[in-house]
């Protein structure tokens, strides 16, 4: 063939742009003019599209050819470029990416989903969850409260809940309380309700547990009252806790969504229910154990031998500790029945809060308050709610801004009442029959006590002598000192007053097993004794310091005598537990010729005794 079928093709292709041509010489009319033109303008293009396509495939099954047939390996092509415009690709993350033993666990799976995920803080994540410590400083209900909370956070969680909440229940008074609750809302009235005709309150005229699925938006205010404002609560899920057979509590469980809970839901949470009234006993045996060592422990304190009731205050700290461990309390007052002015009186406050409290030494008003109330009628007075009411505790002019449970126990021994135990607490029908029944067995022993330290007070405040030394105490000597100072100066007699203190031996009460004082005392007092006239007037002033008045005597001889009697002392050893050792006194002169004050003449004595320790004991100092 002379030409090819592609040539020929071309040909006849070609031909048609002459007669577009001519068509525009042999005719006149100008539509067909118009016609042919635009037709030769598109067939051009046309024609040049399909010449530019025809290189391009042409060179591509060329090149293809090519490297099919001789290139094994793909070439480089490398460009040239001007000084400054090369560049390299920079590859973020040169390390390569592989599975290995070490992440094959966390390897993002193509789904998106993370296969097997383990983050490095999950052991101690868990164990801080799961090793978590019960609270040892709060009490056996604040030790509930926390393990009740744990529960209501994983019921919350496991059944996707709003809102998981616990009430207590009150027979009594017909009303639930709000213990705790676990909750994505912040708007959980915090108060208690009384059983009216909502959800709740038809759980407990029921016994049974309630079951809503779909709560319209009008009536949720009225069916759940336990939000200050609607949430848009749609499903509700409500079990009676029962203990000892008696309905004692409901955990209810709400949630936004329709139908959130079933009748499985009802199932399961009976269980909790069960676990829950298990920890009650659990946790009543553990604090009834607990409760009863500690009042054991504080009953056999206060016994102890070692026990010593000698003042006031010694007595009060004795009652405060031995109550701290008998019954809970915020505030404990201790009102004693002072024998010297005929009255009730508060002796001693423990305010453990920061709010404001009565005052020690109040006199207690007996016809108008609580506390005279338990005096009088000799009964124990209880106030489970002291907020109904303005109740007068002590006396009218009390400040007390307590709010919570007062309870009152008189201390009656023999038919007489010495005092009264007052106990308050912040919390509201704290205070049970049980405990008021145990109270008023144990404070026999504490009226026992104040009896005992009462009477003792009483027969000392007749006593002339020192009951260990046999000298005047304190009171009679002043008493005989004053009538002295007068006859001296209406016979115009000089007086003189010496106070004789025994020095401290610290570093030698160490040589000994036992307290060496009363011996070391006995025998000081002795050589005292024996040094002194008919006419000297010897007492007691305290513990370690005896006051000696001498009549018709000088602050001059009396100097003199006083240093004759501590060179004596310091020189003469004293036998004590098959020791013999030295000790020494120190005394203070002051003269009382021309005075009648006695408290003048002693404040003297006592400044002058002051000089002598100051230079280190074993020293006489006079005063004139």
């Amino acid at each position: 063939m002379l030409f090819s079928a592609k040539v020929r093709k071309r040909f006849l292709i070609f031909i048609v742009i002459p007669l577009l041509i001519t068509i525009q010489f042999f005719t006149e009319d100008i539509t067909l003019r118009i016609i042919a033109s635009l037709l030769l303008i598109v067939y051009v293009g046309f024609i040049i599209f399909l010449r530019d396509s025809g290189r391009i495939e042409e060179k591509f099954d060329k090149e293809f050819e090519a490297v099919e047939e001789d290139a094994p390996e793909p070439q480089r092509h490398e460009y040239e470029t001007d000084h400054g415009e090369d560049f390299k690709i920079v590859s973020p993350n040169k390390e390569i990416e592989i599975i290995t033993a070490d992440n094959y666990r966390t390897v993002t799976t193509p789904s998106g989903r993370k296969s097997r995920f383990k983050p490095p803080d999950l052991k101690q994540n868990f164990e801080k969850i799961a090793t978590e410590e019960l609270p040892h400083e709060l009490g056996q209900d604040e030790q509930f409260s926390f393990v009740l909370e744990k529960i209501l956070n994983v019921v919350k969680e496991a059944y996707i809940a709003h809102t998981s909440i616990f009430f207590w229940y009150n027979k009594a008074k017909e009303r639930l309380t709000l213990e705790k609750y676990i909750s994505s809302s912040k708007d959980i009235t915090q108060r208690k309700f009384d059983i009216e005709n909502d959800i709740l309150s038809k759980i407990v005229q029921s016994e049974e547990p309630e079951l809503l699925t779909e709560i319209s938006t009008n009536a949720e205010r009225d069916v759940i009252r336990y939000y200050e404002k609607p949430q848009g609560i749609k499903s509700f899920v409500g079990v009676p806790l029962f203990y000892g057979k008696k309905l004692y509590g409901i955990l209810a469980l709400d949630s936004k969504d329709i139908d959130a809970f079933g009748i499985e839901t009802i199932y399961s949470l009976g269980r909790v229910v069960r676990v829950i009234s298990i920890l009650i006993s659990l946790f009543e045996e553990k604090f009834a154990e607990t409760q009863a060592d500690k009042r054991l422990n504080s009953l056999l304190n206060i016994l102890h031998t070692d026990k010593k009731f000698e003042t006031t205050e010694e007595l009060q700290n004795t009652l405060e500790h031995a109550v701290a461990d008998l019954i809970p309390f915020d505030a404990f007052t201790f009102v004693y029945y002072e024998p010297a002015d005929q009255d009730f009186r508060t002796s001693k406050i423990v305010n453990k809060t920061s709010l404001k409290y009565a005052g020690e030494n109040l006199k207690i008003e007996l016809n108008n308050s609580l506390v005279g109330k338990a005096i009088i009628s000799g009964m124990p007075v209880k106030i489970d709610d002291t907020s109904t009411e303005t109740f007068i505790r002590f006396a009218q002019t009390e400040d007390v801004s307590f709010d919570g449970s007062f309870l009152a126990l008189p201390l009656i021994y023999d038919n007489q009442n010495y005092g009264v135990l007052c106990f308050e607490s912040l919390k509201k029908n704290i205070y049970t029959n049980a405990d008021i029944q145990f109270m008023k067995s144990a404070i026999k022993i504490f009226a026992f006590i104040v009896h005992t330290f009462s009477s003792h007070s009483i027969l000392k405040s007749l006593l002339s002598l020192d009951l260990e030394t046999r000298t005047y105490n304190f009171d009679t000597f002043i008493k005989l000192v004053g009538a002295d100072l007068v006859k001296s100066q209406e016979l115009s007699a000089p007086g003189t007053l010496a106070l004789i203190r025994i020095d401290n031996f610290l570093e030698e009460e160490s040589l000994f097993e036992s307290n060496p004082f009363p011996k070391v005392l006995k025998s000081i007092l002795q050589m005292i004794k024996d040094e002194l006239s008919p006419l000297s007037i010897l007492g007691r002033v305290s513990e370690r310091i005896f006051g000696i008045y001498f009549f018709n005597s000088t602050t001059k001889d009396i100097f003199l005598w006083a240093e004759k009697l501590r060179i004596k002392i310091a020189r003469k050893p004293i036998v004590v537990v098959s020791k013999q050792t030295t000790f020494t006194v120190s005394v203070g002169i002051a003269s009382a010729t021309n005075k009648t004050d006695i408290n003048e003449v002693l404040e003297d004595a006592e400044l002058a005794l002051n000089k002598a320790l100051e230079k280190g004991g074993n020293s006489v100092k006079s005063l004139n």
